[in-house]
């Protein structure tokens, strides 16, 4: 019984970062909304710190999710995975994995129609993203460089880079991701390098 508990904490830290990184929060937003200091939050995260009730309760909150979501539930056998929406700057988020694992977790992004953003805030976290736009055209920017991606283009970069991305148009657009908090990488390129020419 008391291996079940340990093994069920040691996996609280990844499903926290999954949620976190998902939700676009970076450590310190997430500790001004739950009074958590960012030290804990990230040993919280790394495993390096079990997690308390007091601790939990508020991390849901912030989430929106049930307490469940972060201890986890039991294994059944089911493979669906029971999508839960998550809205964040008027994207809504799909989560397509279970989260668990601390490995690559994948989500499909919807961003409605509306203005595009003139001046949007680039944001760092721990990780490694790669992206794939499936309608509409996503606007990337990615450090200095500011890209537009159109439907069937992927991208792939380190999340430690100043990133932001939403629509580049006032049309919709639908993108999956795959986060490796890890720093797993998918090795796609946003376009395939240029093809030498017969004469060569």
């Amino acid at each position: 019984m008391e291996q079940d508990v340990e093994r069920t904490l040691a996996q609280v830290g990844s499903r926290l970062r999954s949620l976190r990184t998902g939700n676009g929060y970076t450590l310190q937003e997430l500790s001004a909304q739950t009074g958590i200091s960012v030290s804990t939050l990230s040993r919280l995260e790394s495993g390096q710190r079990r997690p308390t009730l007091e601790q939990l309760l508020p991390l849901a909150r912030a989430h929106g999710v049930p307490l469940d979501d972060l201890v986890g539930a039991p294994a059944t056998g089911d493979p669906r995975i029971h999508i839960k929406p998550i809205t964040h700057h008027g994207m809504t988020i799909l989560p397509l994995s279970r989260g668990s694992g601390g490995g690559l977790q994948a989500f499909k992004h919807l961003i409605p129609a509306g203005r595009p953003a003139a001046d949007p805030e680039l944001q760092t976290h721990e990780g490694y993203e790669w992206l794939y736009v499936l309608k509409g055209r996503l606007r990337l920017r990615l450090g200095e460089h500011d890209l537009v991606l159109p439907a069937g283009e992927a991208a792939e970069f380190d999340t430690h880079t100043p990133h932001w991305f939403g629509r580049a148009d006032n049309n919709a657009v639908e993108f999956l991701s795959l986060f490796g908090p890890q720093g797993e990488r998918m090795h796609v390129r946003a376009r395939p390098a240029k093809r030498p020419s017969a004469s060569t």
